[in-house]
């Protein structure tokens, strides 16, 4: 048997003939780029580039080195595309239907899903920094309906709560609407236990919320022997027991909806996590962003193949782009299948961020740019 030191010494010669050899076929590359540009030719071949893997396959021997020369040379085609994309960036020209503005209109009419007194109420006004020239509606649906009709010029959405994780519908309605995030608003919750003026917790028998406000106060609910009525928002939760003047009724909500409804706190930040905070989305139906902004959203879909979503990712790498989210959702009456949400640092301005677009509009399907806030 060789020594490992041996061993090692024939590993670097031929690890530099690998090298020679890698600079040798990314100058070749850079030649094939000169003619596709020249001649209107497509950077990804899906094709071509499957001919070339099941042919390397066919080089070696055995299951182990056949898998491993085909991730090799994907790899190697994937550098290659790359390469190609950034030297034919000017040619793609890659068009991009959002205007630039040095901020929004603060005036307009805003909507946010919900009663007044809730967390989206307040989310609201601290974005927009007024109280007058908002109004609310039901439903997410209902929230984007008012963009499509143009009653209102933004919404003010949650998407994410740092406890409960992902609100699904605003995934699948950002899918479904011609409509485009341009801001983003964090709000601390710091739910509270509310009742009517001169309840005590001691007399309390029922208490009203959100099914997530309820688990994110789980801690607290643990020892009481309350009924726990499920609401579609705390706000109608403490409208509920305002209405009700039922001193053994409780609403978990904010202190925004105590003030608003008359309630009492009985008691304050009842929730478990000292961190729960959740992100609002502000919606348009404008293609516009800020100028200085800072997130891309966006959306797309991918085959249904082994490694096709760690190609995908690889063009952020490339560009230096740090991805910072990733969601997936399914594809209605598509079994299996997923549709992707990733959020990364940029703005529509930057040569990377149009480089990775280039690459991700040629080997996605349906992409789209949710936005640039």
């Amino acid at each position: 048997m060789r020594d490992l030191s041996e061993l090692r010494l024939e590993l670097d010669k031929v690890d530099r003939q690998m090298a020679e050899l890698f600079e040798q076929r990314m100058a070749i590359c850079s030649e094939v780029a000169e003619f596709k540009k020249e001649n209107d030719r497509k950077v990804f071949d899906k094709e071509r580039e499957e001919a070339k893997i099941n042919a390397v396959r066919e080089l070696v021997e055995g299951d182990i080195n056949k898998k491993g020369v085909a991730e090799l040379f994907r790899q190697l085609m994937s550098i290659s595309r790359k390469l190609q994309y950034r030297m034919l960036s000017d040619k793609m020209q890659l068009r991009l239907p959002f205007i630039p503005v040095d901020e929004l209109d603060k005036e307009a009419h805003v909507v946010y899903q919900g009663a007044e007194g809730s967390y989206s109420q307040a989310a609201t006004e601290k974005f927009f920094n007024r109280k007058d020239n908002i109004s609310h509606v039901d439903t997410f649906r209902d929230a984007m309906q008012t963009l499509d009709e143009g009653t209102a010029a933004f919404a003010v959405l949650p998407i994410e709560n740092s406890t409960a994780g992902i609100v699904n519908e605003i995934y699948d309605l950002l899918a479904e609407y011609e409509h485009f995030i341009v801001g983003e608003q964090m709000l601390e919750i710091s739910h509270c236990l509310l009742g009517v003026p001169g309840a005590d917790i001691s007399g309390i028998k029922t208490v009203y919320a959100h099914p997530q406000a309820l688990m994110q106060c789980e801690h607290f609910l643990r020892d009481k022997s309350w009924e726990q009525i499920s609401m579609k928002n705390n706000a109608f939760a403490a409208k509920k027991v305002a209405d009700d003047g039922d001193n053994s009724q409780a609403a978990i909500a904010g202190a925004h909806a105590a003030e608003y409804y008359g309630l009492d706190i009985l008691k304050q930040g009842i929730n478990q996590s000292g961190i729960n905070t959740t992100r609002f989305i502000v919606v348009s139906n404008q293609k516009i962003f800020l100028k200085d902004a800072g997130k891309i959203s966006l959306c797309f879909e991918l085959p249904h193949e082994s490694g096709s979503l760690f190609h995908i990712l690889s063009h952020f790498i490339y560009n230096d782009l740090n991805m910072t989210k990733i969601e997936s959702r399914p594809i209605e009456e598509r079994k299996w299948e997923y549709r992707f949400f990733l959020d990364f640092e940029g703005n529509l301005s930057d040569p990377s961020v149009r480089n990775a677009l280039c690459a991700l509009r040629e080997e996605t399907r349906n992409l789209r740019v949710l936005g640039n806030y």
